[in-house]
This record gives structure tokens, C-alpha cells and sequence, in this order.
């Protein structure tokens, strides 16, 4: 790895500017060919992924009541649509793809920028990969083991197959990719709008609201609970910020970003809240801790002879969260390559294609790693926690950039109270599981202080020696020849030599 700078958004060279749309054919740059709906599309089809299938088990765990459950449902879609309104503001004032990463770096420096990526390519990545890929395959399994434990190796080795067919899938064309997540993105509208519809007839009709009689009794109201039970709804939101990570792909990015935005995180956190308002209504607390794939047992009980739709339906909405996951983590990855983070070999893109591969097999490898566990909930724990810090670091970066830089264009500025808000709610989150979850924690942290010494090794040592170099130079030649690609030209550059 090479040491690299990112320069400032007021006085970016050619690397940092915006892609233009009038290319030349023979230039090896990734394309802008996503619009407002292919940007809609993104965001829900990430958030709309496997976590409303999942979650809320994980809240109802630790709230252990009716009322609360929901609240932490909306304040989590409260939090996630502050947050949007603060990454608007980032997006449209550092139109960088590569999103929390380049954020820090203009904010704070490389060196957190560093440990973000490190962070992010390490454990939450992944981890969001292996929960996806893990989700998709319980939920196909689950109705031939209806009342057994289902085979874990099994599990695992579908989790394998579909992470690999979907870097594929991403490896071979954006644009198929995109079209495939449209599709998915209405079915699994489709399959929570049948939640909701069920739900609530269920609720009038059958039920005659008497889940909802007492909706607090039994809560549980303990801080480090509270927190934990607001990371398992987090991680269902999670996904509204992953568009900023192909802000150079996307079309008119000042205009479409804050739509896209705009658009998705009300639609979400009101589905969410009715999706919840359904299990509830039809599945008791203590039915939905037992229960290893919550919308199969919510089937079973209203759809009668229709239940086996369900678990396709949930499939498929995992499946299209996985894809597009794979596609907006992987601009991460290729920007910090780019930058010198990590090594070249990850900022190159395939000459025929026009996509990251070597950055999408990467990640693929350390998801397939990830996969070693089938516990979805310590998952869920374990990253959310490094999440949560640096996206409330990256928003800490607008009040820093507005002391700092003043005078860069803001075409979308927030109140300064929003930002504010957000740091305090992501704070709480992130110092109360510390004494509630040490161990998770502790792992997260220790993990984090790794990227130091990687840091110095890789990035600020400029005296490596010549094996190293050596090495290094034929890596990267074969992974151009591997995966047919080269590095990134943009318009007017010529042909460089391979550092």
C-alpha cells in the first residue's frame, strides 16, 4: 500500500471529481447510471432486507413488552430519518463515493477514514452479508424442519452459495444488478403489505385488540436493554446511508441523494411500524422468542393453506437486501484502495464489465469467513456497536467541517440542532451496552486498535523494503490478469505504469 492523501473538496485534482457522462469508450471508470428510482431502489431494497424478518425478536427480547417494542421500533425510524437528513448534507457537500470513509477522512483525517474502513471490511461488512446470506437460507429450510431444529451446516453452506452467486451477479453488470433489485424491491413490499393487511385483520376481527389491552405491562426498562433491543432495530434500518457510497454513480447526485432519501425513510419506518403492529397482533412475546423464523409462524397462523408463500416471499426480500448490500459495500472498499488504504490490487475494475471485481470478491471471501458462526443475534450485537460509533463520528463531522471549512458549498444545509440530536441518541448507544455486553464490545474494540498498527505498516511506512514491493507489484499483476481489470482512468489521462 502506498501512502495517499485525499485532497480537500476545495481543491480536489482530477482522482476526486465527479465522473462526467460524456466518456469515451475506452475509458476504465465506473458509469453514472443510476437515477431517483434506481436510488429509491438501493435504500429500500437494503433496508427492506432480511432485518424486519429478524428484529423483532431481537427487540422483543429485551423490552419483553408490547408498547415498548413499538416505540423502539419508531424511534429507531425517527433516528434513521435525522441521521438521512445529516447525510444529505454530507453527500451533496462531499460528492465523493465511498461514503462514512471519505466523510471522516475530510473530517478527522486518514487515520480514523482508516479505521473505519478497517472496521467496516473486517466486521460489519461482512457480518451484514453473513446475517443476509444466514436469513435467506433459515427461512428456506424452515418448512421442511417445522418443529426440529434446523441442520446448521446446512444453513451455512446456503448462506455460502447465494453470497457468491450475488458478487457474481455484481461482478457481471450494475445495471442487471439494479434491474434484479427493483424486482425485488415490490416483492417484498408485496410481502409486508400481506404482514400488514393480515395483521391488522387479524387485530379487528379475531383478536378484538387484546394484545394491546395493556400494552407496557411486563416492560423492561433497563438502559443497557433499551440499547440492546435499539440495536436489533437498527440493524433493520440500517442501509439508509449506503447510497452516499456511489455518489459518482449516481445521476444529478445533489438533486436525486436527499430525494431518494426523502422518499424512503418515512415509507420505511411507517411499514415497519405496521409490520410490528401485525406480528403483535397475531403472535404472542413469548411466541415470537420461540419462534427461529418469526414470519413463517406468522404465516402458519393466518394464511392457513397459503402459508408456504411466506417463506418464499421472505427469501426474496433477503435476497435483494444481500445483492445490493454486496454492490454499495464493495464502492467502499474500492475508494479506500483508491486512496492508498488499501492495497491497489482492490482499486481496480474490470475493462469489459466496468465493475470493482477484485473488491467484490474481497468482501466475498471475508463473508464467507463470517459464516463460521449461525448466531444471528450475536451478529447483530457485534457490529452494530463499531456502526453505530462511526456513523455517529461521521455526523460529528458537520459541526466539525462547519468550524473548520466554512465556505465549501452546502447545496443542503441541516439546522444545527439535528445533527446535535443525532450525536447524543448514537452516544447513548454506544457508551451503555459497554457495561450491558462487555464482551462483544471488548472484541469490537480490540478488533478497531488492530487497524493501528496495520495503519502505520501499510500506509505511513514509506521504507518498505524492495520484497515487499516486489510482492506487491506481483499481486496486483495477478489480480489484473485474474479478474481482466486495470486501474481507473479518467478522460484525457494516458497510460500509466503499474506503481
Amino acid at each position: 500500500m502506498e501512502r495517499k492523501g485525499i485532497p480537500s473538496s476545495e481543491s480536489a485534482g482530477p482522482l476526486l471529481q465527479s465522473p462526467v457522462d460524456d466518456r469515451k469508450p475506452e475509458v476504465v471508470q465506473m458509469k453514472k447510471q443510476l437515477g431517483l428510482l434506481e436510488g429509491v431502489a438501493i435504500i429500500l431494497g437494503i433496508i427492506f432486507g432480511s432485518g424486519i424478518f429478524i428484529s423483532p425478536k431481537g427487540v422483543i427480547l429485551e423490552v419483553e413488552s408490547v408498547g415498548l417494542s413499538l416505540v423502539v421500533w419508531a424511534m429507531c425510524g425517527l433516528l434513521s430519518m435525522v441521521g438521512a437528513l445529516c447525510y444529505a448534507e454530507l453527500g451533496t457537500s462531499i460528492p465523493k463515493s465511498g461514503g462514512d470513509y471519505a466523510y471522516i477522512f475530510e473530517a478527522f483525517g486518514p487515520l480514523p477514514a482508516f479505521l473505519y474502513l478497517w472496521d467496516a471490511m473486517l466486521i460489519f461488512v461482512p457480518t451484514t452479508n453473513a446475517i443476509m446470506g444466514l436469513t435467506f437460507a433459515k427461512y428456506v429450510i424452515q418448512p421442511f424442519f417445522p418443529e426440529c431444529e434446523l441442520p446448521d451446516f446446512s444453513v451455512r453452506c446456503i448462506a455460502a452459495v447465494v453470497i457468491c452467486f450475488f458478487t457474481f451477479l455484481n461482478c457481471y453488470d450494475v445495471k442487471l444488478t439494479t434491474k434484479i433489485q427493483n424486482t425485488f424491491m415490490f416483492g417484498k413490499i408485496f410481502a409486508l403489505s400481506i404482514i400488514i393487511i393480515m395483521g391488522i385483520v387479524y387485530m379487528i376481527f379475531i383478536d378484538k385488540m387484546e394484545k394491546f389491552a395493556q400494552p407496557f405491562e411486563g416492560s423492561n426498562t433497563e438502559p443497557g436493554k433499551i440499547a440492546v433491543a435499539f440495536y436489533a432495530g437498527i440493524f433493520s434500518y440500517s442501509g439508509w446511508n449506503y447510497l452516499n457510497f456511489m455518489t459518482e454513480e449516481l445521476r444529478n447526485p445533489y438533486v436525486n441523494l436527499p430525494r431518494a432519501i426523502y422518499i424512503s425513510l418515512p415509507l420505511v419506518t411507517l411499514i415497519y411500524v405496521l409490520a410490528n403492529v401485525a406480528y403483535l397482533a397475531v403472535l404472542t412475546p413469548a411466541e415470537i422468542v420461540a419462534s427461529n423464523a418469526i414470519a413463517v409462524t406468522f404465516g402458519d397462523r393466518v394464511l392457513g393453506f397459503l402459508s408456504w408463500t411466506m417463506p418464499l416471499m421472505v427469501a426474496m426480500s433477503a435476497l435483494g437486501g444481500l445483492s445490493v448490500h454486496i454492490m454499495t459495500s464493495s464502492r467502499m472498499c474500492f475508494v479506500g484502495a483508491r486512496y492508498g488504504h488499501f492495497p491497489v490490487m482492490l482499486a481496480q475494475i474490470n475493462v469489459s464489465k466496468l465493475t470493482p471485481t477484485p473488491s467484490l470478491v474481497f468482501l466475498n471471501l471475508l463473508s464467507l469467513v463470517m459464516l463460521c458462526t449461525s448466531d444471528i443475534y450475536a451478529l447483530i450485537t457485534y457490529s452494530s456497536f463499531v456502526e453505530s460509533f462511526f456513523i455517529m463520528m461521521s455526523v460529528s463531522g458537520i459541526l466539525w467541517l462547519r468550524h473548520k471549512r466554512p465556505n465549501i458549498p452546502r447545496p443542503i444545509k441541516v439546522s444545527v440542532w439535528i445533527p446535535v440530536f443525532f450525536i447524543v441518541i448514537c452516544l447513548f448507544l454506544v457508551v451503555v451496552p459497554i457495561y450491558y455486553k462487555p464482551l462483544e464490545v471488548a472484541v469490537a474494540v480490540a478488533i478497531t486498535l488492530t487497524g493501528i498498527p496495520a495503519y502505520l505498516i501499510g500506509v505511513t511506512w514509506t521504507n518498505k523494503p524492495q520484497w515487499f514491493h516486489n510482492g506487491h507489484i506481483a499481486m496486483t499483476h495477478f489480480v489484473q490478469k485474474l479478474f481482466m481489470s486495470a486501474k481507473e482512468q479518467l478522460d484525457g489521462e494516458g497510460e500509466e505504469e503499474e506503481d
